[in-house]
């Protein structure tokens, strides 16, 4: 299968029979596909009736131990959109997503169809958000301990996922990181419940500090202070080519 080529290469690959996490992640998953299915469906018919281009959009991701998988996601932007600019992220008030794309993206009705991938065992319900092979690379050799991250399964939600912005900067990203490797090295099940939960609140926009309140999310400080990812610069360095427009 083919893998990433990062530093995280040093770090021993994590190989463990499948626990009570797994099995959590395939029936969790199993049960949220019937709900889901009709509002994949109907979100599809909106994205087919409303511009030109495929339904389901398919990326390649980074995921555990830096191997490679497909991620499908229902297409919230213009057919073919990075064929001149190559691979970059998205930014805020994108031109390149279509207004029912913008509407996915506020609910993250566009995530639904990385259930499959969770019941392929390519992914989990929570853990960091997985990144793009052409951006993994640059990000691992701009900050220390990134493909640390890759240690456990990507999510479709995450402790850095439900409280902080997308990523602007490498600041952003290591901030991000920070969350993540907390995430990695004190995750639990208990905490999993917890941020499925908080998702929940956060498609329903209700604030974070309400899910924080309830479900005692681990959050500034308390997880802030707990890893090193490096020294943030005094000016928020730009994202490396080709991650900005």
């Amino acid at each position: 299968m083919t893998t990433t080529e990062t530093r995280g290469d040093r770090i021993p690959e994590t190989r463990r029979p499948a626990g009570a996490k797994e099995v959590l992640d395939f029936v969790l998953a199993l049960v949220l596909v019937v709900p889901a299915a009709p509002l994949v469906l109907l979100a599809a018919a909106l994205v087919k009736l409303t511009s030109r281009g495929p339904v389901i959009y398919a990326q390649t991701r980074v995921g555990l131990n830096g191997r490679v998988f497909t991620i499908y996601k229902l297409r919230t932007m213009s057919h073919n959109c990075e064929a001149a600019s190559g691979a970059k992220w998205a930014t805020r008030g994108d031109p390149r997503v279509t207004p029912v794309g913008r509407f996915l993206r506020a609910t993250h009705l566009d995530e639904l169809p990385q259930l499959w991938n969770v019941l392929k065992g390519e992914m989990s319900l929570v853990g960091p958000r997985p990144e793009r092979p052409e951006f993994v690379g640059q990000l691992d050799r701009q900050i220390e301990r990134y493909s640390e991250r890759l240690r456990v399964r990507p999510g479709v939600t995450g402790l850095a996922q439900v409280q902080l912005p997308g990523d602007t900067d490498l600041d952003s990203v290591r901030r991000k990181l920070v969350y993540d490797l907390y995430y990695v090295e004190r995750g639990g099940l208990w905490l999993d419940v917890r941020l499925v939960l908080s998702t929940g609140l956060k498609v329903l926009h209700l604030p974070f500090a309400v899910s924080r309140w309830l479900l005692a999310i681990p959050s500034g400080p308390a997880v802030e202070g707990v890893a090193d990812v490096g020294v943030p610069t005094p000016a928020a360095e730009p994202l490396p080519q080709p991650l900005v427009a």
